[in-house]
């Protein structure tokens, strides 16, 4: 089973600052009805309210927001940036965002060790935001 769907993600996404950022990310799991618009305005709210605390590793972010009657189902959605934008961490700029949307507290803890240990092995980022194709991109998370 794919960690990642490959409907979920998308590679070189225009976005002007981490705002769009974190909104293009988020409007994957709104068409998938995954979450609705409310988890994406919590999303950016928690950066507004606690800082960068998103970007975890230089170039890539994790945005997610608490769980909420927002979420739908547990999912994620994982894209790369045409342009890197800046979050205001000292590991920007950011190339590559995965959005994690959770019912509740416990049950995406699976999934997060995967994908991180994925994303936090050596030069993952460099080769992920390098992917020119989604199905590029999907290879590289769910082999």
């Amino acid at each position: 089973m794919a960690i990642i769907k490959r409907e979920n993600m998308t590679v070189k996404v225009e976005v002007s600052n981490w705002e769009e950022a974190i909104k293009a990310v988020g409007q994957i799991l709104v068409d998938a009805d995954d979450i609705k618009e409310g988890y994406v305005k919590a999303m950016i709210e928690a950066v507004r309210d606690l800082g960068p605390y998103i970007v975890l590793t230089p170039g890539f972010a994790l945005a997610h927001a608490r769980p909420s009657e927002d979420v739908i189902n547990n999912s994620m959605a994982l894209i790369t940036l045409k342009d890197p934008v800046s979050f205001g961490s000292p590991n920007d700029p950011v190339k590559v965002i995965l959005c994690l949307a959770c019912v509740d507290q416990n049950s995406h803890l699976e999934s997060l060790q995967q994908i991180a240990g994925r994303i936090m092995a050596d030069g993952t980022i460099a080769k992920l935001s390098a992917c020119v194709s989604v199905d590029e991109l999907y290879n590289l998370i769910n082999d």
